[in-house]
């Protein structure tokens, strides 16, 4: 069998398509499955219209000499793989980690609201065209698969049949668990308390916020070093709001999973306030790396994170409530270790194994299927 990743990002780029799509690449050749990469990274430069055009080709000449065709997302790749898939007569299936339509909105078209009230929400004909696009993409693909229940619920809004949709949790490789903090921390050149928070920079994930509360925190904690890793729409905004903090916040750019993982295991904490979110590549990865979390229940958090248990779990953009997470994680130690050992429990049915059967469970049953 042979099958032909479309994906939107792959490393040295950073996000979830990437890391999914580089451990599909890797994993499956184990099982007798054969991969092409094909990232949309390689035709980004272009013009837009143009961009799309090429990607198109590309998918459809490399799609000819493929047993399945699988999308990491409804548009930017979805559609030009749908399209390949029908004109090929292959079979297609898509990954789905969040609403398109909502992420263009909130980026591009002024939509306020978080991604539960977009679902039930009317919006202007752009908004509607993509919402088109990601059902019909969606309804082509022979199985849609998503990593978690949360988003399930979100597919089935779009209208698509519950029974196509399959549930498979990412994974995370374990054997960071291993790595020493305080190594890292010397060879990272880092010292008093450190925070990390990961992600791509808009708005939903909460960064403006965090930079908010630095100046309480290094109130109380001068020594107090906020890390943020990743780049988006809002970096400009986020570094000149974070201007007269220097001292306490650092953005870090893009950076090589690797290097990701070696902050993560360097953190006294790690923050993620989001307001949405489908599953968390970087809740798992801290939990391996020994880095207690302070998040939300937003999504798919909720599949994950147990209050006081494995997390700490606080509201979206609660500057008081974060504050309060902040300083109980430096100051109860108790508590802290209590999350440590419970992480260390929790995660190990995400493991990788798990998600490369499931998932090749669906893509062998395919080519036997019927629409």
């Amino acid at each position: 069998m042979k099958i032909l990743i479309s994906t939107p990002l792959f490393p040295p780029d950073i996000g979830g398509p990437a890391t999914y799509s580089k451990v599909l690449a890797e994993e499956f050749p184990k099982y007798g499955v054969n991969v092409e990469v094909l990232s949309f990274g390689g035709v980004r430069h272009l013009p837009k219209i143009i961009r799309h055009a090429v990607y198109f080709c590309r998918v459809f000449w490399r799609a000819r000499k493929a047993d399945i065709i699988f999308a990491q997302d409804p548009v930017s790749v979805g559609f030009p793989s749908a399209l390949a898939s029908m004109i090929l007569r292959k079979p297609f299936i898509l990954k789905v980690v969040g609403d398109y339509a909502w992420e263009q909105g909130v980026n591009r078209f002024g939509v306020k609201e978080l991604l539960d009230e977009f679902l039930n929400t009317p919006h202007g004909w752009r908004i509607e065209f993509l919402r088109r696009v990601e059902r019909f993409v969606a309804n082509r693909a022979r199985a849609v698969i998503v990593p978690s229940r949360y988003l399930k619920s979100v597919v089935e809004k779009w209208g698509i049949e519950s029974g196509k949709i399959k549930v498979i949790y990412n994974s995370v490789q374990l054997r960071y668990i291993e790595v020493e903090k305080e190594k890292v921390r010397k060879e990272s050149d880092l010292a008093g308390k450190i925070l990390v928070s990961v992600g791509r920079l808009v708005p939903w994930k909460g960064f403006e916020m965090l930079i908010g509360i630095m100046p309480e925190i290094s109130k109380k904690y001068p020594d107090t070093k906020l890390l943020i890793i990743g780049s988006g729409p809002e970096e400009s905004a986020l570094k000149a709001k974070s201007y007269q903090l220097k001292a306490n916040v650092q953005f870090l750019g893009n950076l090589p999973h690797e290097q990701v993982l070696k902050y993560l295991r360097a953190a006294d904490i790690f923050l993620l306030n989001t307001g949405y979110e489908g599953f968390s590549h970087q809740i798992l990865e801290a939990m391996v790396v020994g880095a207690p979390i302070i998040s939300t229940h937003s999504g798919g958090n909720r599949e994950i994170l147990k209050d006081r248990e494995n997390s700490i779990v606080v509201g979206y953009n609660d500057k008081e409530a974060w504050v309060r997470a902040i300083f109980e994680l430096f100051e109860n130690s108790s508590l802290y270790s209590g999350i440590l050992q419970n992480s260390k429990i929790d995660i190990a049915r995400f493991s990788g194994q798990n998600m490369i059967e499931e998932t090749l469970k669906v893509l062998k049953y395919i080519p036997n299927s019927r629409e």
